[in-house]
């Protein structure tokens, strides 16, 4: 029985929706970071690694039949490695991260590589199959690239609102109006493009071969409150949500390696020290992570008063808003490096996105806790607390 420690964690600039990630196979983009998290890893056999768990949300096109597998296969890892492919929507990369950590513990593996992938640019439009042969009638194409699909009627209307008008409910309920979510949005702009700036990227982001991107696409730099006061609603014509305090749609992909506690000769980044899940209604998806993160920190046996950063996934501003007021803390600890609405939100790899982003920024700032948490489409959260390994009288 051991800690499950973060040694690696590595990403893909995350591409806009068509944009220079758009010819890249998703398949392509998890091997890639497959490979490059087990060659960032000092010592790290790759016959050594004990499975791949990958998080992906669509699965509908290029990514289906396990992209895991297909994963492994493609980083020329030993056909011996297993692997799998998780399915928590926006947490599946988290999930993934979970599930390996679990592993660890509990002492079926010793090294594993989690992580996610989403080309959300190449999702397809699926047909569901006709109930007779030789329908005459007109068939519609419906797009995988984001939301509900293929509704089954036996739904509530209210559980299968939009998630722009689901958010959109969220501000009415918590009163929190466009000027907030725009300032928040902005922030996010700003944060990202100075992190880059400072180089704090260098050493979490790879670049994809054959794909001209070195930075996250979707970031820009001279973003302020009163660029973003000029856009449109796009939910409500009497709404606050806009393109612009939302994540964009994104390509990409995120691995971390995790390890039993002497397991590798490098210095680990991180423990970690407590996870949770939370559900609640579909519609209030975007205020899961409060409950989530409280749990979290309870098994880690800690306080908010504890805690020196928080990576939150920026899906909407008014729901990232939601769950820092709850949480009653200082907001400049939240998502100090940029968060989605600037970096971009490839639903499958977010998670794993936001728990590297946090393992390194426990290091450089010399924070002991840490809390990762993300929302995740039909009332659910993941929330994960990471310990600095230099911190803690550990392996350091």
């Amino acid at each position: 029985m051991s800690d499950a420690f973060v040694h690696t964690a590595t990403r893909t600039p995350f591409g806009r929706f068509g944009g220079a990630l758009a010819g890249v196979r998703p398949d392509d983009l998890a091997g890639a970071i497959v490979r490059a998290a087990v060659d960032r890893t000092p010592g790290l056999d790759p016959a050594a690694v004990d499975e791949v768990v990958l998080g992906c949300a669509n699965q509908a096109g290029e990514d289906n039949r396990n992209v895991a597998r297909m994963a492994v296969l493609l980083a020329d890892l030993p056909v011996s490695v297993p692997a799998t492919t998780v399915n928590r929507l926006c947490g599946s990369s988290l999930d993934a991260a979970i599930a390996a950590s679990r592993a660890i513990e509990t002492g079926d593996a010793r090294v594993v590589v989690a992580g996610g992938v989403e080309s959300m640019t190449r999702a397809p439009w699926v047909l569901p199959k006709p109930s007779r042969a030789f329908p005459a009638g007109d068939v519609t194409a419906v797009s995988t690239t984001l939301g509900w699909r293929l509704v089954n009627s036996r739904m509530p209307a209210e559980w299968t609102a939009s998630l722009g008008e689901c958010n959109e409910q969220l501000a009415e309920r918590f009163s929190i109006g466009r000027d907030r979510q725009d300032a928040f949005a902005a922030r996010s702009h700003r944060l990202a493009a100075r992190a880059w700036d400072d180089g704090f990227y260098d050493d979490l982001v790879v670049a994809v071969d054959g794909a001209d991107l070195t930075r996250d696409e979707c970031i820009r730099p001279g973003t302020t409150p009163d660029t973003l006061a000029g856009l449109k609603t796009a939910f409500r014509t009497d709404g606050t949500i806009t393109a612009g305090n939302a994540s964009p749609l994104n390509d990409g992909a995120s691995a971390i390696v995790l390890a039993a506690e002497g397991a590798l000769p490098g210095d680990p980044l991180a423990r970690v020290a407590g996870r949770a899940a939370h559900a609640l209604a579909p519609q209030d998806f975007g205020i899961a992570p409060i409950e989530a993160a409280q749990k979290a920190l309870a098994r880690a046996g800690i306080g908010w008063s504890d805690v020196g950063a928080v990576e939150l996934n920026e899906a909407f501003a008014v729901q990232s808003l939601a769950c820092v007021d709850a949480w009653d803390i200082d907001p400049e600890i939240v998502n100090a490096r940029g968060g989605a609405i600037a970096i971009g939100h490839p639903l499958g790899a977010s998670g794993t996105r936001i728990l590297g982003t946090l393992a390194h920024r426990l290091r450089d700032e010399k924070q002991r806790w840490g809390v990762a948490a993300i929302c995740i489409g039909v009332g659910q959260a993941l929330a994960v607390v990471l310990e600095n390994a230099a911190t803690t009288g550990r392996p350091a």
